[in-house]
């Protein structure tokens, strides 16, 4: 999933926000008040009108509202605020915005080629083959092993199917990306907090769709669906249109309030598919009544797990299908371990056990989200992917830097996926220099392409459940693009139930391995490591129902109802 991480660029001091279920706050220039921002959501079959009186009631000011999903942005002054609303029987409860002196960490899965102890080991290693399409395409082992490339013969997307990148915004100047980029429909919902992304860049510090200060959105988006132009590389769907849906900070983190947003935007706009690449922040397990957490904590979660489950389920009514990525904890799903690291913001994290029937991994474990594992060049389950048949849906390439042990493509940069990635954001992570020219040292895993205006593009490796995701996401917009219809008199699109089932249906089966029990001591890895594979061919707790194939998807014909 993605990177909960700080660039050079960023303050160095800057405190992390306790943001619990809040997203959207006071504009991080304003001047300091005593007044706090929270978010309230409602409990079922409240009406708005009797939400809102009862925010009123515990003293709060509505400052936004979004009545589909009963979600309140309110301001108080009252030290008592959080514990009046929660008492409140309309009310779930309330979640405040605050800070403290903590940063975000980098994420060591989707960057860990970029350690110092890997560099010296990568270089000079083998590069993995893939498809020639695009210039870059023979680096893209994954293309190769969704037959991709044989894909677009048939289908290369529809420019009327959009794709939402849910994420942390969209670099649209890339000259792959900027062919498809969909201006219209694009949004920025999270605006700049100070105290997690740095200074503001804009004085109104939300920053202008078609930029991306994580490069994190940027690299989701090349994959899915970068132009096949003859420049830089091809994604999987190149034809389709790509969305910002920008949800998550600059830093990485991704609050409720602007993921549910972002949501309810693409239900309403027709957007036909959204790739979630994330975990709703702080709690890695949200749970409706943990005994290791406050009463006030257990409220927060509930809002949280009440509000993405409204959301999720008013975007696939409104046709949206949704993909999300398993995430990077290397456990069964089905049978979580403690959760060691939550909050990842607003207090120190402290050990929850994770009870399997009342807690959740939001979004990937919510309604109508096809979960998607990673997989390496080998086919081999990435030793980082979360795993499991109680939420797998499908695996897809998402890049293994330790794949091939044995072999002179071990802990090579290769053995990731490539993805285009904001020049700016490079500069600050150091692999590109003031003259945006690749630093020595980083040239097997950055690259640059210009045209010859002088316009440059610039992309490097990533692995990550949130790299396997896009992926799926790329085949399910060639599915809607081939099989979809007109609706209404300008709309088009496919019912997400069938995607859903046709990609299931046409994915590469794939049997667990064995022994089922896969260790990756090879890979240096201890025994948190290890993986037991459940299930059989036809699904499975690795593959679910395998392994997405875009060649099959868009030549096996739609058969509605038929089971995968």
């Amino acid at each position: 999933m993605v990177s909960k991480r700080f660039t050079a660029g960023a303050v160095a001091t800057a405190a992390v926000l306790a943001l619990t279920a809040a997203g959207l706050g006071v504009p991080a220039s304003a001047a300091p008040s005593t007044s706090r921002t929270f978010t309230v959501v409602a409990e079922d079959g409240v009406a708005a009108e009797t939400a809102v009186a009862a925010i009123r009631a515990a003293g709060g000011t509505v400052v936004s509202r979004s009545d589909e999903v009963g979600m309140y942005q309110v301001t108080s002054d009252r030290a008592d605020f959080a514990a009046r609303a929660t008492a409140a029987a309309t009310l779930i409860g309330a979640a405040e915005q605050k800070a403290i002196g903590r940063k975000p960490k980098l994420d060591r899965v989707e960057q860990e080629h970029l350690t110092a102890a890997t560099r010296a080991a990568a270089a000079g290693a083998a590069a993995r083959k893939g498809a020639k399409l695009d210039p870059l395409d023979d680096k893209l082992w994954g293309l190769t092993m969704l037959r991709a490339d044989k894909a677009r013969k048939i289908e290369p997307g529809d420019r009327r199917v959009t794709v939402g990148v849910l994420d942390t915004g969209v670099d649209a100047s890339n000259p792959d990306i900027a062919p498809n980029f969909n201006w219209a429909l694009s949004r920025n919902f999270a605006p700049d907090l100070t105290d997690v992304d740095g200074p503001c860049e804009v004085p109104s510090c939300l920053d202008p769709v078609g930029t991306d200060d994580g490069g994190h959105g940027t690299h989701v988006a090349g994959t899915i669906g970068a132009a096949a132009n003859g420049f830089g590389l091809s994604g999987v769907a190149p034809n389709v249109s790509l969305v910002e849906l920008k949800g998550g900070q600059d830093s990485g983190y991704f609050f409720l309030e602007p993921v549910v947003n972002a949501l309810l935007h693409a239900g309403r706009s027709g957007i036909d598919v959204v790739n979630m690449s994330f975990y709703v922040d702080p709690w890695l397990y949200n749970c409706t009544a943990n005994p290791a957490d406050t009463p006030e904590d257990q409220a927060e979660q509930r809002a949280i797990i009440k509000a993405m489950k409204r959301a999720l389920v008013f975007a696939h009514n409104k046709g949206v299908t949704l993909v999300g990525a398993l995430g990077n904890n290397n456990e069964d799903l089905g049978a979580p371990r403690t959760d060691t690291t939550s909050p990842d913001y607003g207090a120190d994290p402290y050990p929850r056990p994770i009870d399997n029937e009342s807690c959740w991994d939001l979004p990937t474990e919510g309604p109508h989200v096809i979960g998607v594992s990673s997989v390496g060049p080998s086919g081999k389950k990435s030793d980082f992917s979360n795993y499991g048949t109680e939420q797998i849906s499908v695996a897809a390439p998402g890049g293994w830097f330790r794949d091939g042990f044995g072999t002179d493509t071990f802990r090579t940069d290769a053995n990731m996926i490539l993805s285009a990635y904001p020049k700016h954001v490079l500069q600050e992570e150091g692999s590109v220099d003031a003259d945006g020219n690749i630093v020595a040292g980083f040239e097997e895993s950055v690259f640059k392409q210009c045209k010859a205006n002088g316009e440059c593009g610039y992309y490097t490796y990533l692995q990550g459940t949130s790299m396997a995701s896009p992926h799926a996401a790329g085949v399910a917009a060639l599915i809607v693009s081939r099989y979809g219809k007109a609706q209404g008199r300008s709309g088009f699109g496919m019912s997400p139930d069938l995607v859903e089932q046709h990609l299931y249906r046409t994915a590469a089966e794939h049997a667990c391995p064995e022994p089922r029990l896969q260790q990756y001591r090879n890979e240096g890895r201890d025994e948190t490591y290890d993986a037991y594979c459940a299930g059989g061919v036809n699904f499975n707790g690795f593959y679910g129902y395998g392994i997405v194939d875009a060649y099959a998807a868009v030549k096996t014909p739609l058969k509605p109802n038929a089971r995968p």
